[in-house]
């Protein structure tokens, strides 16, 4: 099978198309073909070096997936060839989801949200998951609560922005202000330009604060929120800071979730969620992918198609 795989840690040109072997299911794991596989930053960070998640040898680059069910190993009840999936298998173990083929524990997948084409889909799991387990499973968003997304245009900002307004959340949201039309039609009921505005000037009495950011955001952002707030950063554990009395702040790395995954896909059958995709590469422009993806300037996801 092809599959873009890192001939050594370093940049975007060390992403090389190749032939490979293709795997086999075992047990309660399923063979999936890739239709397409989603771009996140940590599919970068890690081609780059693998010391973020403690890699010591080079990466079978990639996560997100969408495709369609192949072949079942044994003790696999939950899908049968031919049914169509989406997911985020193995994380942050290697996966290999740059590849026409992809084997995944079964309950890594759920099957793909109906009226989604399989770009869409593969948009979805990283970034949505994180979204969910972040806001619904450790923050716990309550309807009428104050919710402040940072980055609220991109990969996991976008999704966020939507989970919480289904949630019942008042959200406001930082973007650039070019981005401030799309993040309102998201569902976001403030938005601030982060380029212009000082978000700790703009806003405050905030119940949760979601930060994709990293740096002095999640510090200055203990600042706005009220009594009992909730502050979730997702660079990394060294990202996370003092907080007072009262305010909980914590690192959260998503995780695999069967149950998750079917949450935000009955929040998109419903219309409550949707994928924002700028960019669509074929599998063999994957370094070009990374190449627009470590710009930083993205709006929703990158997504490769594979078949």
């Amino acid at each position: 099978m092809r599959a873009v795989v890192v001939e050594r840690w370093g940049g975007p040109e060390e992403l090389v198309e190749r032939e490979v072997e293709r795997p086999e299911p075992g047990l309660n794991e399923v063979l999936v073909r890739v239709h397409a596989a989603g771009v996140n930053p940590v599919d970068w960070k890690t081609r780059a070096s693998g010391a973020l998640i403690g890699w010591d040898a080079v990466p079978a680059v990639g996560w997100d997936v969408s495709g369609t069910v192949e072949a079942v190993g044994p003790g696999v009840g939950l899908f049968r060839p031919g049914d169509e999936v989406f997911g985020m298998p193995r994380f942050p173990r290697q996966a290999g989801a740059y590849a026409e083929y992809v084997v995944a524990p079964a309950r890594h997948l759920a099957r793909k949200p109906a009226g989604l084409t399989h770009t869409e889909a593969a948009a979805l799991p990283l970034a949505g998951l994180t979204a969910w387990q972040a806001l619904v499973d450790t923050a716990d968003v309550r309807p009428g609560e104050r919710v402040l997304v940072h980055a609220a245009a991109g990969g996991v900002g976008h999704l966020a922005v939507q989970i919480a307004k289904a949630r019942g959340a008042y959200v406001i949201g930082t973007a650039g202000a070019a981005k401030h039309a799309l993040v309102r039609e998201l569902g976001a009921d403030e938005t601030i330009d982060y380029r212009s505005v000082r978000f700790e000037d703009a806003v405050s009495d905030v119940d949760v604060v979601l930060d994709g950011i990293g740096g002095g955001t999640a510090e200055r952002s203990i600042s706005v929120l009220r009594d009992g707030g909730r502050l979730i950063t997702l660079p990394g554990p060294d990202d996370v800071p003092a907080a007072p009395d009262g305010v909980r702040a914590t690192w959260m790395l998503v995780e695999p979730d069967h149950h998750g995954l079917r949450e935000i896909a009955a929040l998109v059958e419903r219309g409550a969620v949707r994928p924002v995709v700028e960019t669509v590469l074929p599998l063999a422009e994957a370094a070009k992918a990374h190449e627009i993806g470590e710009q930083g300037r993205t709006t929703g996801k990158i997504v490769l198609t594979v078949v």
